[in-house]
């Protein structure tokens, strides 16, 4: 595994991020994988840090990074799916109301577009986006029955 300083070009904010290996955050950067956690922005680049250097002399071999990945992710869809309310696209709506004492706080996901999710930051509502790794599959829509 490998820690990068990382920083967004669309809003200046610094953030660290993991990977499995430097090719890894590479492959991700390239295919616009690696995204800002403050406006989910896609032109992140790497910073200069110094590199904290161990070795493995009489320890046992690290645990596959991708492995423990995939499974803490796998946790997390599983957490969202049991615990939070879907939403759709009414996710912006919703968040606003809780945050204004008009309906009854209660985790939840959903979908918002970049404007919403903008709005939402600038009015103090906290929302953030739910890194794909991590959202579970939105629950299929129920297809009405035709009336007879």
């Amino acid at each position: 595994m490998i820690r990068y300083a990382l920083a967004c070009g669309d809003c200046d904010h610094a953030f660290e991020a993991w990977f499995a290996s430097s090719d890894a955050y590479d492959t991700q950067a390239r295919r616009k994988l690696v995204a800002c956690p403050e406006c989910d922005g896609r032109r992140v680049d790497k910073q200069i840090m110094a590199p904290a250097v161990k070795t493995t002399k009489g320890k046992t071999p690290a645990p596959d990074p991708e492995r423990l990945l995939a499974e803490f992710a796998a946790k997390a869809r599983d957490h969202v799916a049991e615990n939070f309310d879907y939403v759709g696209g009414d996710f912006a709506e919703e968040a606003r109301a809780m945050f204004y004492g008009e309906t009854d706080d209660r985790p939840i996901w959903g979908e918002t577009t970049p404007e919403e999710r903008e709005s939402l930051a600038e009015e103090g509502v906290p929302a953030v986006p739910l890194p794909a790794p991590f959202a579970p599959k939105p629950p299929k829509r129920k297809s009405r029955q035709p009336l007879n």
